[in-house]
C-alpha cells in the first residue's frame, strides 16, 4: 500500500490525452556528466587540447596560411623587351603556340582574324593602351578590367602570355574583311611608342 502512495506522490497533476507521467528526476551521474561537459566546453574553447600546449587554434591556422602563401607565391610576369617580343612574333613555333592560346581565350572578343568584335581591332595601327610590343604584353598580362578583359597573367603561364602577345603582334597589317573601325591612338613611327609592323 505504501508503494502505491509513493507512486501517487510522484504522479504529476497534468495530463496529455488522458496520459499522466511520473516526476522522475535525472540520475545524479547523468547530471554530473552534463555539468562536466559544460566545464570542459568552456575550457576547450580557450585552451584547445592538449591543454596548455601548443600555440592554439588561431595561431595554428595563421601559421598554416602563411606556410601555404610561402609555397604558392603570387605570379610575377617576367620583364620582356620589345626586341624579344618582335623576335618571337617571327618564330613559327611561338606563333603556333600563341594562336592556340588566342583561339581559346581571345577570339570571342577580338574575332579569329583579330578584326575586333566586342574588343578592339588588333590588326590596325591604332592602340588604346599603347602599341609597342611591351605595352601590348602589359595589356594582355594585366588585362583591362573596365572593358571586361581579364588579367591573363593570373590565368595563363608566363610563356603563354608571351606567345599570345607575339601572335597579336603578328596580326598587324593583315587587313581582315569587315574589321572594326580603329580605336585609340595611332602608334607613332618613333622609338617612343611605335610598334614595328
Amino acid at each position: 500500500m505504501s508503494e502505491n502512495k509513493n507512486d501517487e506522490d510522484r504522479l504529476l497533476d497534468h495530463s496529455y490525452d488522458g496520459i499522466q507521467e511520473y516526476d522522475n528526476p535525472m540520475p545524479r551521474w547523468w547530471l554530473w556528466l552534463f555539468y562536466a561537459s559544460i566545464v570542459f566546453a568552456v575550457a576547450y574553447y580557450f585552451l584547445p587540447a592538449p591543454f596548455g600546449e601548443g600555440p592554439g587554434n588561431v595561431a595554428e591556422y595563421e601559421a598554416a596560411v602563411a606556410e601555404f602563401k610561402a609555397s604558392q607565391p603570387e605570379p610575377v610576369m617576367a620583364t620582356i623587351s620589345d626586341d624579344e617580343l618582335e623576335e618571337m612574333s617571327e618564330d613559327a613555333a611561338q606563333l603556333a603556340a600563341g594562336k592556340v592560346v588566342y583561339n581559346a581565350n581571345c577570339q570571342a572578343c577580338h574575332r579569329p582574324d583579330g578584326g575586333g568584335l566586342i574588343g578592339p581591332n588588333l590588326t590596325d595601327d591604332a592602340w588604346i593602351h599603347g602599341g609597342r610590343p611591351s605595352q601590348i604584353h602589359l595589356s594582355v598580362a594585366q588585362g583591362v578590367l573596365a572593358k571586361g578583359m581579364p588579367a591573363w597573367d593570373r590565368l595563363l603561364k608566363p610563356e603563354q602570355v608571351n606567345a599570345v602577345t607575339a601572335y597579336v603582334i603578328s596580326l598587324h597589317d593583315t587587313h581582315p574583311k569587315d574589321a572594326k573601325a580603329p580605336e585609340g591612338i595611332v602608334a607613332p613611327d618613333d622609338d617612343e611608342g611605335a610598334r614595328a609592323p
